[in-house]
C-alpha cells in the first residue's frame, strides 16, 4: 500500500530513489508523472498516487511529456511483494501476451487464470491485459517521440499484431492517433538503427560494471570499446546487433540497436535491462549492506542478455583462473558459433544455442583445451536446456531451478549459484564457497561464511559484488 505523505515527499524532492516505484497522477489536469519530474508540484488535495504507469492510465490519466513515464526504470526482483506478481510482470514485459492469453500465461505458473489476475490486480492495480496494453503503447510512444521510424513499424515493434488496433487503443489512451503525436518530428524514413535510452537509479557504476564484462567477454560475441559493450544478437531467427553506452549527465544509458532486431524490440530491451541491472534500487540495497556498500553505492551484479550464455561461461570457468575460462569461451564461441559479419569491431559470431551444442559430442568440447568430465557437463547442461527439463527463464522458481541445475552431473553449489546470481536474476544469490568470498571475509569454513552473510538477505548477489571487489583495493 502507497503511503500518500511519503509519495508526495518524494516529489517535492523530485528523489530518484522512488523513480518507477509509484507514479503521481494529477487531478486537475489528468496527467500523470514520474516522482522525478521538474514541473511544478501539483497541490496533495489534487494528487493520487499509483502502483504502476498502468494503473494510472487505467484510471483515465495520460502521461507526462516533460518527465515521460514511458522511460522510469522497472521493478527489480525483490520489489514486488507477490514473486508470483513479478515473475508474471517480468513474462508480460518480454511480450508473454503479445501471442498466448491470461490462461496460457497461468498455465506456466500451475495457477488458475482467477488467481493469476487477482496478484497481479493486487500489485499493480489493473489487470495483466491492461498491464501489458500499456507497456506496449508506452514503448510506442518511446519510439514516436525518440526514433523516425514509420509508424506501422513501431505499432508491430511494440508487440501490436495490427496498425488498426494499435490506433483504436492509442487514440482512447491519449486522445489522438500516433501520427498527430509525433506530428511536430522530422518525416518518418529508412534507417540502420534505433536509439532507446535506458533508465536506472543512482548511483550506477558503469565502470566496475563495463570492466567486470570485459574481463569476463565471450570474444567474437561480446566487446567492450572504451565505454561502449556490444554484441551480436539472435532471437528467434532475426540476427542483429546492439551497443550500449551511458548518456553524459543523466541518468540513463543508450541502446544502439540495429534495425534488423526491430521485429524483437521488446524481448531485446527487457534483456538489456536485465544484463545492466537497470531496475535495482541502490539505496534500498545500501541500506541493508551497511558498511559492506559505503565505498561502491552504485554497484550492480552483472546479469546475462542470454542465461544458457552465462551457464556456459560459468562451467567453463570452474578451477581455472577469469583470464583462462575467457580464453576457453572464445574458442567455444568460434568453434560452435554462426559466424556473421557486422560493422562492429570485434564482433564475429553468433553465440551457439542449446540446441546447437546438444548435437555435437564431448570429445569436440574437450578438443578446445578442457577435460573431459567438464566437456559432458556441457554437453549435458545442453541438452537438458534443448530437451526443456531445465527452466532457465529469469525470475522464476529459484529454489527449484537450482535443484534442477545441481541434478548435472558436473555442477555443484559455486556454479548453480553463480548461474542464479547472473543468469536468474536472484538478488539473494550467495555462492558462498567461491575463494574470492572466503578471503574478502578472511573465512574458510563455508559455514560460517553463511553465518556472516545471513544479515544481508535477500541482497546477497549484490554483498558478492562488493567483496570481490573489496579485494581489487
Amino acid at each position: 500500500m502507497l503511503d500518500a505523505n511519503i509519495c508526495y515527499q518524494a516529489i517535492l524532492t523530485h528523489d530518484s530513489r522512488f523513480d518507477g516505484v509509484f507514479f503521481i497522477a494529477v487531478k486537475t489536469t489528468k496527467i500523470y508523472c514520474r516522482p522525478i519530474c521538474r514541473v511544478r508540484a501539483a497541490h496533495f488535495k489534487n494528487c493520487s498516487f499509483y502502483p504502476s504507469a498502468a494503473a494510472a492510465e487505467v484510471a483515465g490519466y495520460r502521461p507526462c511529456l516533460k518527465c515521460r513515464p514511458e522511460l522510469a526504470p522497472g521493478y527489480s526482483s525483490m520489489e514486488a511483494t507477490s514473486r508470483l506478481a513479478n515473475q508474471a510482470m517480468q513474462m508480460i514485459e518480454e511480450g508473454a501476451l503479445s501471442e498466448g492469453s491470461v490462461e496460457d500465461l497461468a498455465e506456466e505458473f500451475g495457477v488458475t487464470s482467477r488467481h493469476l489476475r487477482r496478484v497481479i490486480k493486487s500489485e499493480f492495480g489493473v489487470s495483466p491485459i491492461e498491464l501489458a496494453q500499456t507497456q506496449k503503447l508506452l514503448l510506442a510512444k518511446r519510439l514516436l517521440t525518440d526514433t523516425d521510424l514509420r509508424v506501422t513499424d513501431i505499432a508491430f515493434a511494440s508487440g501490436f499484431s495490427s496498425l488498426r488496433r494499435f490506433n483504436a487503443l492509442f487514440k482512447g489512451r491519449y486522445r489522438m492517433v500516433p501520427s498527430q503525436f509525433r506530428r511536430t518530428r522530422v518525416a518518418a524514413r529508412d534507417t540502420d538503427y534505433v536509439n532507446c535510452d535506458l533508465s536506472f537509479r543512482p548511483p550506477f557504476d558503469w565502470r566496475t560494471l563495463l570492466d567486470f564484462l570485459n574481463q569476463r567477454l565471450l570474444l567474437g560475441v561480446e566487446s567492450v570499446q572504451e565505454e561502449t559493450y556490444s554484441r551480436t544478437v539472435s532471437i528467434v531467427g532475426f540476427q542483429g546487433t546492439v551497443s550500449v553506452s551511458p548518456i553524459s549527465g543523466k541518468d540513463m544509458l543508450q541502446a544502439k540497436i540495429g534495425i534488423s532486431l526491430l521485429p524483437v524490440l521488446v524481448p531485446v530491451l527487457s534483456r538489456l535491462r536485465k544484463l545492466f541491472d537497470l531496475n535495482a534500487e541502490p539505496t534500498l540495497i545500501s541500506k541493508r549492506l551497511g558498511k559492506l556498500s559505503v565505498k561502491n553505492p552504485g554497484l550492480r551484479v552483472p546479469g546475462a542478455f542470454d542465461t544458457f550464455e552465462v551457464g556456459i561461461r560459468a562451467i567453463l570457468g570452474q578451477q581455472i583462473s577469469v583470464k583462462a575460462a575467457t580464453t576457453l569461451a572464445g574458442r567455444f564461441a568460434e568453434k560452435f558459433g554462426i559466424r556473421v559479419e557486422t560493422e562492429i569491431s570485434g564482433l564475429t559470431h553468433l553465440m551457439p544455442d542449446a540446441e546447437r551444442i546438444a548435437k555435437t559430442d564431448a570429445k569436440k568440447i574437450a578438443s578446445l583445451g578442457m577435460p573431459i568430465g567438464r566437456a559432458e557437463t556441457i554437453l549435458n547442461f545442453s541438452k537438458a536446456v534443448a530437451e526443456g527439463k531445465l527452466d532457465l527463464r529469469p525470475d522464476g522458481n529459484f529454489e527449484a531451478q537450482l535443484a534442477e541445475l545441481m541434478k548435472i552431473k558436473g555442477i555443484g553449489k559455486w556454479t548453480a549459484e553463480y548461474i542464479a546470481m547472473r543468469g536468474l536474476n536472484w538478488p539473494d544469490a550467495f555462492p558462498h564457497t567461491d575463494l574470492g568470498i572466503r578471503k574478502a571475509l578472511g573465512e574458510d569454513n563455508p559455514r560460517k561464511v553463511l553465518e556472516k552473510a545471513e544479515s544481508w538477505r535477500p541482497w546477497r548477489s549484490y554483498a558478492t559484488m562488493h567483496l570481490w571487489k573489496s579485494l581489487e583495493e
